[in-house]
């Protein structure tokens, strides 16, 4: 974060000082996690459903934080956020946020991430968002810009009303491209992370099924995802999806110049010659409007192709070339945990751990990413172990039943449905295809561990996919211990 003394941190959130006189500086960085907590860094003192960030306000100062954003006066020098009465901030407070100190916090840290931002004249801010496939995207946006200047982007998800301006607090006066991820649990979400730090390049990935118990139906939440090209300026940029007409239809929603991406022959950046190899990973001809150029992501899932396009369309706009884009493209790497992360055991045993989240979009991905794993060669046996996925709403059945259904049209060998809430799956993989033991529903974690270590055999793929509230990764990492035992 840029210098600023907790006085001016005040009069920028409209605060009051409490225990300092206000001349104390904030040279470090801003943390709301009092482990994390450097010399000269302020702390953020949430409000938790287990803990409250007040109790350690004390300890955080004395690991060298000069101060506190706090919502009721602490034993520390700090910095009182204004109460907030506002229904629609207090709706967005994180969990256990029962007297609204929590809105109010994350309130005070939005308008210190503004005023961050706003002082920052060299930066270009870029908002990603999407119903899958924000984190990947913007990891690879990074990737592109960081050759062409200091770039801060946020590590994993960090992409709600606390994570997102602890990102933008993460920018100096260094910093040239800021790239924030996005997300919503209702309307008005997404507009008001737009107000924390404007974008000026925008990027749409597509509209899905991910939270539609929340929202009621995709074009629900399309209009939402579509705050983000709304708050664009005119002369900002639209990179949108030509392959998600939802996403698509953007276009006239927004002042900002569109750039259309995707495979459809009239997007300007488009993928041709789409070609997937044995390990899943695509190779292509990049076309955009100054040129062509050569392409093999090391990125495994065809779906990684939209995410490229999307990443090349925003590094275009800001100066790179095609072939500077392709070799970076090439090189990328997966940088955040839990994504399609793919490890071979000692044994010839392929884990894909895409475990971190899940919805019926990118379960297809993931599980069409497996069924080409499985092909190499002489055929691998494929296993996906698959939980429940969250926020369908009344859809949540349908929406297991076509997974399940799919599974067995993909000629995936054994699928491991793990937790009641996913019972549909397997149900869905019997009426498919008259599976008996090719489908199996177990209770828990340790029960689909127990099955997969007895049963599986050198050289089999398999898939582990949940929404994050299952904890599947638990069955990723028992799988690969193996190696480490």
């Amino acid at each position: 974060m840029i210098r600023l003394t907790l006085r001016e941190i005040a009069d920028a959130i409209g605060g009051e000082l409490h225990n300092a006189d206000g001349s104390e500086v904030v040279t470090g960085s801003v943390e709301f996690d009092s482990r994390a907590v450097t010399p000269g860094g302020l702390f953020i003192a949430m409000p938790g459903e287990r803990v409250d960030g007040h109790d350690f306000a004390a300890a955080a100062v004395k690991a060298g934080a000069v101060g506190v954003l706090a919502a009721r006066p602490v034993d520390a020098p700090a910095v009182i956020v204004p109460a907030v009465t506002d229904a629609h901030t207090r709706s967005v407070a994180l969990v256990g946020d029962t007297d609204g100190s929590g809105a109010a916090v994350l309130a005070g840290l939005g308008a210190l991430a503004r005023t961050v931002v706003d002082r920052l004249d060299g930066v270009t801010v870029v908002g990603v968002t999407g119903s899958s496939g924000k984190t990947s995207t913007k990891d690879l946006i990074a990737q592109l810009l960081e050759p062409m200047g200091p770039t801060v982007a946020p590590p994993g998800s960090f992409n709600n009303e606390l994570g997102h301006p602890w990102t933008a607090l993460r920018a100096d006066e260094d910093t040239k491209h800021l790239v924030l991820e996005l997300s919503a649990r209702g309307p008005g979400h997404i507009a008001a992370l737009c107000d924390v730090a404007p974008p000026r390049i925008g990027v749409v990935i597509n509209v899905g099924s991910a939270h539609l118990g929340e929202f009621g139906s995709r074009e629900d939440i399309a209009r939402t995802k579509g705050e983000l090209v709304e708050k664009l300026p005119a002369d900002g940029v639209a990179v949108l999806n030509a392959d998600d007409p939802l996403v698509a239809a953007m276009a006239g929603r927004t002042a900002a110049r569109v750039v259309l991406v995707g495979e459809a022959p009239h997007a300007q950046v488009r993928a041709v010659g789409i070609e997937i190899d044995e390990s899943a990973r695509a190779s292509f001809t990049l076309v955009t409007p100054v040129g062509e150029a050569k392409v093999k992501l090391g990125l495994h899932g065809a779906h990684h192709v939209g995410n490229a396009l999307a990443a090349a369309a925003v590094a275009l706009e800001l100066g790179a070339t095609p072939d500077d884009i392709a070799e970076r493209l090439s090189g990328a790497r997966r940088v955040s945990a839990r994504r399609m992360e793919v490890t071979t055991r000692a044994d010839g045993v392929t884990v894909v751990n895409d475990s971190y989240n899940a919805n019926p979009e990118s379960v297809r991905a993931a599980l069409k990413t497996l069924a080409t794993m499985a092909r190499t060669g002489e055929r691998r046996r494929s296993w996906a172990v698959l939980g429940v996925m969250g926020e369908l709403g009344d859809s949540a059945v349908s929406a297991h039943d076509e997974i399940g259904r799919l599974a067995v049209r993909l000629d995936i060998n054994r699928l491991v449905v793990v937790g009641d809430g996913a019972r549909a799956m397997h149900q869905g993989a019997h009426l498919e295809g008259s599976w008996g033991e090719e489908s199996v529903l177990v209770p828990d974690v340790d029960a689909a561990v127990a099955l997969l270590r007895a049963e599986l055999a050198p050289g089999d793929v398999v898939l582990v996919k949940a929404s994050k509230a299952a904890a599947l990764w638990r069955v990723a990492d028992a799988l690969l211990a193996v190696d480490a035992q």
